[in-house]
């Protein structure tokens, strides 16, 4: 096989593909030949930005959600400025939710706050099941992108059933789920009730973004890390599973992520995903034995090391690179989102070097 500098590649003459189906981010997803190593960031299209900053001065954070023009300038921000291999639509996971009809808003400074939190079947019944008419603007955010985008692939996103009921149960972020467990360990027929009616609501947002274009989608499961392994595939591995095999046909690839997930990493890959994504605290070749071989995986700086001089820097990135060549394939990323205070040059100087050091002669196979 024959790979070029452009991550086209032909074999035996058939036809390959093109466009963003044929970039080293999907490439790699797939677990097929790239250039490089493909580099995107959680997070990117943030905090961390003035130009971000700037526009949404005095713009709520779901109002920001709902308006596919600044859906777009704010995804496209960080493929501009940082030249990463692929955009992630902004947006925020409990956006599914208030289109399901939840009352909730997102307090700058804490984070999703719901004004009543989930508590008996009737709770339950009143997060509705959503359609493309109820995310519209979500559907039309993406068409924009991917004709804004070219041959850069977009991913979409969603959060997992376990981090949207851990929110509606607690009523906003929790450092302990003490309600959240109180109910999957008290009350495990609600519970399931709640993840099922989650799991609907995630999967039909994902295939809003699916049919409008987007190149692959990440399910994040945020709080995940706060279980143990036979909880985790008690109480959520059904659900997480229902979202991401109800996707399998939709031909893109999937990306499972959650933080502080070591000892579910094999659970998480079971799921349904193409791609596990590891937090910091896992060396990439540990990951790929525990995930197994037929998984691609994502990761994993630690966000803070952004923060130290730039050999230390270099020194970690070269590290990953390396790691992630025990995977079948790896996309470059940090091991969480990008945290506010980062210096945006710095985020550029690392998706240069990780294209440096994984850059792969032409080579014949």
């Amino acid at each position: 096989m024959t790979t070029d500098t452009t991550g086209t590649a032909a074999r035996d003459g058939e036809s390959r593909r093109s466009g963003p189906a044929d970039s080293p981010f999907v490439r790699a997803c797939r677990r097929e030949s790239v250039p490089h190593t493909p580099v995107w960031f959680m997070r990117q299209a943030g905090r961390s930005l003035p130009e971000y900053r700037e526009i949404r001065a005095n713009v709520g954070m779901l109002d920001s959600c709902r308006r596919p023009d600044l859906v777009a300038e704010i995804t496209l921000q960080p493929v501009r400025r940082h030249g990463v291999d692929a955009a992630i639509l902004f947006s925020d996971i409990v956006v599914p939710v208030a289109a399901a009809g939840v009352d909730l808003d997102i307090v700058a400074g804490t984070g999703p706050v719901v004004a009543e939190p989930v508590r008996t079947v009737a709770d339950v019944e009143r997060v509705r099941r959503i359609d493309r008419a109820d995310v519209s603007y979500v559907d039309e955010a993406v068409r924009l992108l991917v004709a804004e985008l070219g041959d850069t692939p977009l991913i979409g996103f969603a959060g997992a059933p376990f981090t949207l009921a851990s929110y509606l149960v607690e009523g906003g972020p929790s450092r302990t789920h003490a309600r959240t467990k109180a109910m999957m360990y008290g009350q495990p027929d609600l519970w399931h009730a709640l993840c099922a009616r989650l799991a609907e609501v995630t999967l039909a947002f994902l295939r809003v973004q699916v049919d409008a274009g987007v190149s692959a989608v990440q399910l994040f499961d945020s709080w995940a890390g706060a279980l143990s392994e036979a909880d985790y595939r008690r109480f959520v591995l059904p659900h997480s599973t229902a979202v991401l095999s109800g996707l399998a046909d939709a031909g893109v690839p999937r990306i499972h992520f959650g933080v502080g997930t070591a000892e579910l990493l094999g659970a998480m890959g079971e799921a349904g995903a193409d791609v596990v994504g590891v937090d910091w605290r896992t060396p990439l070749d540990v990951a790929t034995r525990r995930i197994g071989p037929d998984r691609a995986v994502q990761g994993n700086l630690d966000p803070t090391v952004l923060f130290a001089p730039w050999p230390v820097i270099e020194a970690e990135v070269r590290r990953i690179v390396e790691q992630g060549r025990a995977a079948p394939g790896h996309v470059f990323n940090l091991g969480h989102g990008v945290l506010p205070e980062t210096d945006p040059e710095v985020l550029t100087r690392v998706v240069a070097l990780v294209h440096e050091v994984s850059a792969r002669r032409d080579e014949q196979g």
